[in-house]
């Protein structure tokens, strides 16, 4: 079955303020997120999903579940078909007394965004191969969320920026937020060369210590 990845005729921030108001109960789980997003459109939920990553809070767990789910969604995109998600990660019960603030405090964020965010350099968002290949770099963005480095200083922001900013660049037709979006992808995979090299090098320093 085909999606359609409409314009929307409200802010991003609008949307996302609205959904997160609509989450109720305890806990939530990605299954209750994607149907309260409905015909909005997976991109605005890709968005929804970055928000934790834009503050320096960690909520255990949630950069596994969130990038798989992303992960899945590009792959929509990409093959402009509607997901398939393994029910493992859509029944992941998230605590909402945890996730919901995290949520309001990076819509805040994305709220700056609305007055810049207009419809330009359409070669970046227009046509089927252009599609298909912002969806590999949602996809790309999804992978490097999921890397097991949550500790570590802007390991999940800077991709949780990358798919925020293609996500909304598509959603509003807008090229200049979507090659920012490629920045931020180009800048997490040098920032996490340079930590694998430090780790290596840090770890040909022990050996030689060890050695000698």
């Amino acid at each position: 079955m085909a999606i359609e990845f409409g314009d929307t005729q409200r802010s991003l921030s609008d949307t996302l303020n609205g959904m997160i108001a609509s989450i109720r109960g305890e806990t939530i789980t990605l299954r209750e997120l994607m149907t309260e997003i409905g015909e909005q459109g997976f991109l605005l939920l890709c968005a929804l999903l970055t928000l934790p990553f834009l503050l320096p809070v960690s909520i255990p767990g949630v950069s596994t579940v969130f990038g798989a789910a992303i992960i899945l969604i590009s792959v929509s995109i990409t093959l402009n078909r509607l997901p398939w998600v393994p029910r493992r990660i859509l029944d992941r019960k998230i605590e909402t007394e945890k996730l919901v603030p995290t949520l309001q405090k990076g819509a805040s964020i994305v709220s700056k965004l609305d007055r810049y965010v207009r419809p330009r350099l359409g070669f970046l968002t227009q046509g089927i191969m252009m599609n298909r290949f912002n969806g590999l770099m949602i996809m790309a963005g999804g992978i490097l969320l999921m890397f097991p480095l949550g500790l570590i200083p802007l390991s999940n922001t800077l991709p949780g920026i990358a798919i925020l900013l293609l996500s909304l660049g598509i959603i509003q037709r807008d090229g200049l937020m979507v090659a920012g979006g490629y920045l931020f992808l180009i800048a997490t995979t040098v920032y996490f060369t340079v930590l694998a090299y430090m780790a290596f090098a840090a770890g040909q320093g022990l050996s030689t210590f060890f050695v000698s």
